[in-house]
C-alpha cells in the first residue's frame, strides 16, 4: 500500500473511533471499545459462515470455525466497506471438538466479517496468537477488499528503525483496516439449481486442455464489452466462449481463481500477483475477478460462467493451490490460518518458529491432520456439488501427498480422495513434484489421477531443436509414455501431454528466444528457469528477417502437430494457437498487462492465422479418429495373420526400426497407427474401427527422402498435414503409392492417411 492509501486508512479508522461514545480510563477520554453483540449458541458444522432460519424462526447467520488451542474466538461484524467501517464483536462461547460457534440473530446476506482469535505468544513453541489482527475465516464463501501488506497486518514486529524484522515480538496494532473482510453468501436460491446444468462428462481419452488465465484470456477481447472484460462474465461471453468451440477443446483450465493476495516484494515495486498462486481463501472466487460486485456477487457470476461453458459442451477445470498460502514464512503476514492455529495448520520445523518448505513459498499446509485435510476436501467438494466445477489440476501435488516427511503415495490425502463418492468421480490433476527432497514424482500417482508429464515437455522440445541423443525417449512419449503410466490400470490419458505452460516460454518465445528476458520482473533477471530448450532459429527476440521468420513459424506447427498427434491428453496454452509473445519473458507470474494478456489482433493477423488453422484442423482430425485418442495402450505385438501392429515405428528407409536404430541420432522418424483393431467398444458393445495412419516427423535441417512402408501396412498414403507449407486452410491432398520415396522438407512433419 502507498503511504497515501495508508494515511486515508488509518485517518478511516480514526474517523470511525471518534464516532464511537468516548469513556474515561484513569483520567484520560478515549473511545469506547467496539460494540458487543451476544450469540447464540449455534452449531459446530457446518463450517463456515452459513445463513439460516435459527430458533423461532429468527434469521440470522451461523458462525463455526476450529481453532485448536485457542483460549477464546471474537466474531467481528462490519457495518460497511472501507478502513472507515464501524466494527462490532461478538463473543463465541461455545467450544465443541475444538470448533467455536455461535448463532447470530439478524445477520443476513452481505454481512462483512472477521474473527480475533485470542492465545499464546510463543513463537519458539510455533504459537503465533495475536487478537489484533483480523482474520479471514478460511470457510468465507466470498471476500470484499483486498490485501495492502503495511506492517499492521504481521503479527510481529516488522517496521522497527533499528530492528527491520522481529518476528519474535508481537505487534499490537490493529489489523482490520488494512485487510479484506469475509461476506456472508445466501447458499439459497436460483444460482444453486443445477437442475438444468448439463455436465459435459468428457471421457479422460476425449480430453483437450486449453489452460486460461480469466482476466488475461479476456482483458484486449475485442468481442467483449469493455465492463465485462478480465472478469468470470467476460469468460462466459459468446465471444469467448465462440473462441474455445470453433478451436475444438473440451474443458478449460482456469490459473487459479481462489481468492488470493499479493506478496509483499511485488506490491513495493508496484507489481501485483498476476498468476494468482498465492491462496488465502479456499471457498471464495477471486473479488477482482467480479463484473457483479463483492459482497457475494461474485459467487453468482462464477456459477453463471460454469454454466454458459457447460452449455457450450466445455468443462471447467480448477488449477488449486493447497499446497501452501499466502501468509509465507515466520516473516509473513498475519492474515488467516497463521493466527487461527499456526501450529495446527502449518508443517513446522523442529525449531517451531521455523516452518518447513516444501513448496518453496515459505510454507506448507500440515495435510495430515485431520482438520487440513477436512478444509481441503471440503473445499474440493464445495467447488464441485455447489460451484460446478468438473475437476483439479493439484499445484505442487507432491507436497500433498507427504506423509510425515516422504512423499508417500498410501498418505492420507490419496487416501481420502480415492474413496470420497464426490471426487473420486471428477478429473484430478497432479503437479507431480515439490521443491523438497524427494519430490520429483511424475510417474507415481495412483490409477485415479492424471499427471502433468514433464518429460513429455521435455522430449519433444529438444526433437524439434535435434538435441536428442537418441529417439528412444521421443518414441515413448509420442505412444502414451507407457513407461511411465503402463502400471496399477493406468491408462495413456494418465500423461497430459503438453509443450507449454504457463510458467515458462510461450509456444511463439520457445522458437524466438535462448535465454530468459524476465527484467521487467525487478529481479535482476535471475527469476525463471535457466533450461529452456528452446531454439531462436539463429536470431534472439524478434526480427524482420523473413527466412528466419518462415522457419520460426515451422517450427510452431511441428510442436502444434506433434502434440496433438500424441497418445494421451493435449494441453494447450491460451493463444499460443495464434503466436502470443512474452517477448521473452518465462516467469510472467507477476506481469498484469499486455506481456500476459492474449493478443487477440493476432487472430486476424495473415502471418498468424494459418496457425490457429491448423491447430483447429488437427483438433476436429484427433476428433474424429479413435486411433488419435486411445483408450488402452499400444502392445506393438501382432494383431493378424499379416503381421500388422497397432503401432510400428520406421525409419527412413521405409524399414521398421531395429534396437540400434532406436540408439542413433536419428532426425526423422516414422510412426504408424493402426486403426484396425482398436481395443476396447463403442457405446453399442461394437467393435471400434478406424482409418490408420502414418506420421513423419523430420528435425534435420536439410530436406529428407521417406520411403513409404508398403503392405501389410498400406496400398497407398495420402497427405493431410504438412507443416512445410504457410496455408493451413486446407489439405494438402496429395497421395502416394506405397514404397515410393517421398521428400520431407527440412524440419517438417507430414501426416498421411494409410489405404
Amino acid at each position: 500500500m502507498s503511504s497515501a492509501a495508508e494515511q486515508e486508512a488509518v485517518a478511516g479508522k480514526r474517523a470511525a473511533d471518534e464516532a464511537r461514545p468516548s469513556v474515561v480510563v484513569n483520567g484520560a477520554r478515549r473511545a469506547a471499545p467496539p460494540p458487543t453483540v451476544p450469540a447464540w449458541p449455534g452449531t459446530p458444522v457446518p463450517l463456515g459462515a452459513r445463513f439460516r432460519t435459527g430458533p423461532g424462526q429468527v434469521a440470522g447467520t451461523n458462525f463455526a470455525l476450529w481453532a485448536g488451542g485457542a483460549e477464546a474466538v471474537e466474531l467481528c461484524l462490519f457495518d460497511g466497506p472501507g478502513p472507515g467501517a464501524r466494527e462490532s464483536r461478538v463473543r463465541l462461547t461455545e467450544l465443541t471438538h475444538e470448533i467455536w460457534h455461535g448463532f447470530v440473530p439478524g445477520v443476513l446476506p452481505g454481512q462483512r466479517y472477521g474473527y480475533r482469535v485470542h492465545g499464546r505468544w510463543d513463537p519458539w513453541t510455533g504459537a503465533r496468537w495475536n487478537p489484533a489482527k483480523l482474520l479471514l475465516d478460511p470457510y468465507a464463501r466470498a471476500v470484499d477488499g483486498d490485501f495492502a501488506l503495511p506492517p499492521q497486518v504481521y503479527g510481529h514486529v516488522r517496521d522497527w528503525p533499528e530492528q527491520r524484522v522481529a518476528d519474535t515480538v508481537r505487534d499490537e496494532r490493529d489489523s482490520a483496516p488494512f485487510v479484506p473482510k469475509g461476506v456472508v453468501v445466501h447458499d439459497g436460491g436460483p444460482d444453486d439449481e443445477w437442475t438444468y446444468d448439463r455436465r459435459p462428462k468428457t471421457p479422460w481419452a476425449d480430453s483437450v486442455i486449453y489452460e486460461l488465465h480469466v482476466r488475461g484470456f479476456t482483458k484486449r477481447h475485442p468481442g467483449i464489452p469493455e465492463e465485462l472484460r478480465g472478469t468470470y462474465a467476460g469468460l462466459a461471453h459468446p465471444a469467448a466462449v465462440e473462441h474455445l468451440t470453433r478451436l475444438g477443446v473440451t474443458a478449460v483450465e482456469l490459473l487459479p481463481v481462489h481468492q488470493f493476495a499479493h506478496e509483499s516484494h511485488l506490491l513495493e515495486r508496484g507489481l501485483r500477483n498476476y498468476w494468482g498462486y498465492n491462496s488465502v481463501g479456499y471457498f471464495a472466487p477471486h473479488a477482482a475477478y467480479a463484473a457483479s460486485g463483492t459482497t457475494g456477487e461474485q459467487v453468482g457470476e462464477f456459477r453463471r460462467m460454469v454454466r454458459a461453458l457447460h452449455a457450450a459442451g466445455i468443462e471447467v477445470i480448477l488449477d488449486v493451490v493447497y499446497n501452501h498460502t499466502a501468509e509465507a514464512g515466520e516473516l509473513g503476514p498475519t492474515l488467516s490460518l497463521k493466527g487461527i492455529d499456526n501450529r495446527g495448520y502449518y508443517r513446522l520445523q523442529s525449531d517451531a518458529r521455523r516452518y518447513a518448505d516444501y513448496t518453496g513459498c515459505g510454507n506448507t499446509l500440515h495435510v495430515v491432520q485431520p482438520h487440513v485435510l477436512r478444509l481441503i476436501t471440503d473445499s474440493l467438494r464445495y467447488w464441485v456439488t455447489e460451484m460446478g466445477v468438473d475437476g483439479f489440476r493439484f499445484d505442487l501435488a507432491a507436497a500433498l501427498a507427504r506423509s510425515m516427511h516422504d512423499v508417500d503415495m498410501l498418505s492420507p490425502f490419496l487416501a481420502v480422495i480415492a474413496q470420497d463418492p464426490v471426487l473420486r468421480r471428477v478429473k484430478l490433476i497432479a503437479e507431480p513434484w515439490d521443491v523438497g527432497s524427494g519430490g520429483y514424482q511424475v510417474g507415481a500417482f495412483p490409477p485415479l489421477w492424471t499427471e502433468w508429464n514433464d518429460r513429455y515437455r521435455g522430449a519433444v522440445r529438444d526433437f524439434w531443436r535435434h538435441a536428442l541423443p537418441d529417439v528412444r525417449e521421443m518414441g515413448y512419449r509420442l505412444s502414451g509414455s507407457s513407461d511411465l503410466y503402463a502400471w496399477g490400470g493406468r491408462r495413456p490419458y494418465a500423461s497430459v501431454n503438453f509443450v507449454t505452460a504457463h510458467d515458462g516460454f510461450t509456444l511463439r518465445d520457445l522458437v524466438s528466444y535462448e535465454r530468459k528476458h524476465n527484467e521487467a520482473n525487478g529481479e535482476g533477471n535471475r527469476d525463471g528457469s535457466d533450461d529452456n530448450r528452446s531454439w531462436n532459429c539463429g536470431t534472439e527476440g524478434e526480427t524482420d528477417d523473413a527466412a528466419v521468420g518462415a522457419l520460426r513459424r515451422r517450427q510452431l506447427r511441428n510442436l502444434m502437430t506433434t502434440l496433438l498427434l500424441s497418445t494421451g491428453v493435449p494441453m494447450l496454452v491460451a493463444g499460443d494457437e495464434m503466436g502470443r509473445t512474452q517477448r521473452g519473458s518465462n516467469n510472467a507470474y507477476c506481469q498484469d498487462n499486455e506481456i500476459s494478456w492474449v493478443d487477440w489482433s493476432l487472430l486476424e493477423d495473415p502471418e498468424w492465422r494459418p496457425l490457429f488453422e491448423l491447430t483447429s484442423r488437427l483438433l476436429a482430425l484427433r476428433h474424429r479418429h479413435p486411433v488419435l485418442r486411445r483408450r488402452a495402450f499400444f502392445s506393438g505385438r501382432p494383431h493378424s495373420a499379416d503381421g500388422l501392429r497397432d503401432l510400428a515405428w520406421f525409419t527412413a528407409r521405409g524399414t521398421e526400426m531395429t534396437e540400434r536404430d532406436w540408439y542413433s541420432p536419428a532426425a526423422t522418424l516414422g510412426m504408424y497407427l493402426s486403426g484396425r483393431d482398436i481395443p476396447g467398444r463403442d457405446e453399442r458393445g461394437e467393435a471400434i474401427c478406424d482409418d490408420s495412419f502414418l506420421a513423419v516427423l523430420h528435425a534435420g535441417a536439410a530436406p529428407a527422402e521417406f520411403v513409404l512402408p508398403g503392405p501389410p501396412w498400406a496400398e497407398w498414403y495420402e497427405v493431410l498435414v504438412d507443416t512445410g507449407r504457410e496455408d493451413q486452410a486446407s489439405e494438402p491432398g496429395t497421395a502416394h503409392p506405397a514404397g515410393a520415396p517421398v521428400t520431407v522438407p527440412a524440419r517438417t512433419v507430414l501426416l498421411l492417411r494409410a489405404g
